[in-house]
């Protein structure tokens, strides 16, 4: 069963008992007569089209004679017949650089050319239903009536630089003999038409996860885009902090500030958005975002804008709602500071990944035994098998970003960290110390704290560039930001 069949069938399963929709001839003849004529304007190729061609290439080139085959997935339900918003799997948009106006079903197809180490690329989708066809009225799923005009096979091929065919091609084009390796976990149904799959595993995503790590041109100024929208919506969530002070609710005010900008100049936000004040800041990722926001206490802002070509920003700072640090959150937040500092200072082509995580466990581990916390030397603790400092630190100082807000997650451990940092990756650096409120180990007035702060990072051929380092970092620059915020 194609795809095309199964998301008809299926929107039209989900209402069948409710169903009002005329089914006459009379009504048919009706509806599908009488419009004026659209043209359709055949765009220039968009700016992505020639990297996406480039990656193509270079994943062509570990898999010669070899059929390759990237689903986009399909819709997936939500709740009977309402579905969550449409977004594109990641390697599909990586190699198409259709981002969020991609359609679902989408299957991107490398077919060897014979006699030559090289891949011929055939985008296929589902046209357009239009008003000629029973489905523009008729299904919920697809038809223009319901989800607005769908582009042309001919719009997309030229918008992209692809060849393009109707996703009704799909099926035979899959049948045809030799290796196939699939993107798994996307579309199942076009997993199920073919025969034989990945012998060897998901060796495709592997190699992607890999291919991805480090970016090209347009993939640094889409983060950079996407960190610059999160930078305004920090300011429009501090703008908005008294207004969350004056609700029972008020973290979901702050999620709700940050979610407008992101719809404003994005497609969405990154990942859900971490609104967690108080206590609620020693909870990693805290997302129920139902909590208060008090005066005398700090709001841990871990939040991403995803723009349209699905690139996402990961950026965390901490405020104090007040305007103001106390003299114990200034001190948490100044050991959190020198560890991403020291952290970011050795990022260099050449280094070892995990060389990250442990420029800053060296300081959290110095302060955490400066303070009393610890029932051993900070140089014992950060022995292997002792680690007792990473009680109030359990997670990763880093990860890859771009498409995905944990980036590149197929790739194998000694490309990831255990791998060598090079030139063009970006990847966050977000120490922080989380000591929860009810941890006896640790003085009454370090419980319910929690901060941390995250920037992402690109590596440059000599070092690096902080891509967020605009956004105040220290505790004085933080305190100056909400106060000229506050007075516009």
């Amino acid at each position: 069963m194609s795809s095309d069949s199964t998301t008809t069938q299926a929107a039209a399963a989900a209402t069948t008992n409710r169903s009002t929709t005329p089914t006459s001839s009379a009504f048919t003849e009706h509806i599908q007569t009488g419009w004026a004529e659209r043209a359709e304007a055949r765009p220039a190729p968009r700016a992505a089209a020639a990297f996406a061609a480039e990656r193509r290439e270079r994943i062509s080139a570990l898999h010669p004679g070899v059929r390759l085959v990237i689903p986009a997935g399909g819709l997936k339900v939500r709740s009977n017949d309402t579905d969550y918003p449409f977004r594109a799997h990641p390697d599909f948009t990586y190699l198409t650089g259709w981002g969020s106006d991609a359609e679902a079903d989408s299957v991107l197809v490398l077919e060897p050319v014979e006699g030559a180490e090289a891949h011929r690329a055939t985008l296929y989708f589902r046209g357009p239903a239009g008003r000629g066809t029973t489905e523009f009225y008729a299904n919920p799923a697809i038809g223009e009536f319901w989800v607005g005009p769908r582009p042309s096979l001919e719009h997309v091929a030229a918008d992209l630089g692809l060849e393009v065919a109707d996703l009704d091609e799909l099926e035979s084009a899959l049948a045809t003999e030799g290796e196939v390796l699939v993107v798994t976990g996307a579309d199942p149904a076009i997993e199920a038409q073919l025969a034989t799959v990945n012998p060897d595993g998901d060796v495709l995503a592997r190699d992607l996860s890999e291919l991805r790590l480090v970016k090209d041109e347009h993939e640094v100024a889409e983060i950079q885009a996407a960190v610059d929208a999160t930078a305004r919506g920090f300011d429009d969530v501090i703008a908005d902090l008294p207004v969350a002070t004056r609700h029972d609710r008020g973290e979901r005010v702050v999620e709700g500030a940050f979610h407008r900008r992101a719809r404003l100049d994005g497609n969405a936000v990154g990942y859900d958005t971490i609104a967690a004040s108080g206590h609620h800041a020693c909870y990693l990722h805290w997302t129920r975002n139902d909590g208060a926001v008090r005066e005398g206490d700090l709001m841990l802002l871990d939040a991403g804008v995803e723009v349209d070509s699905l690139y996402t920003a990961d950026i965390t700072r901490t405020l104090p709602i007040s305007g103001e640090f106390s003299e114990v959150q200034r001190r948490i937040y100044d050991a959190v500071l020198e560890a991403a500092d020291a952290a970011f200072a050795i990022v260099r082509p050449g280094i070892v990944f995990k060389e990250v995580h442990a420029a800053a466990m060296e300081v959290i581990a110095r302060r955490t035994a400066e303070w009393g916390l610890l029932p051993v030397s900070a140089e014992v603790s950060l022995e292997p098998d002792q680690q007792l400092h990473r009680r109030w630190m359990v997670h990763g100082t880093s990860h890859h970003l771009g498409l995905d807000v944990h980036d590149c997650a197929q790739a194998r451990r000694d490309f990831y960290h255990e791998g060598i940092v090079r030139e063009g990756m970006v990847f966050t650096i977000e120490p922080g110390l989380y000591f929860q409120a009810d941890d006896l180990t640790v003085p009454a007035e370090l419980r319910g704290i929690g901060i941390r702060i995250e920037d992402d990072i690109l590596v440059t051929a000599d070092g690096a560039i902080n891509l967020s380092g605009a956004i105040p970092r220290t505790a004085g620059e933080v305190e100056s930001w909400i106060r000229e915020v506050r007075a516009r």
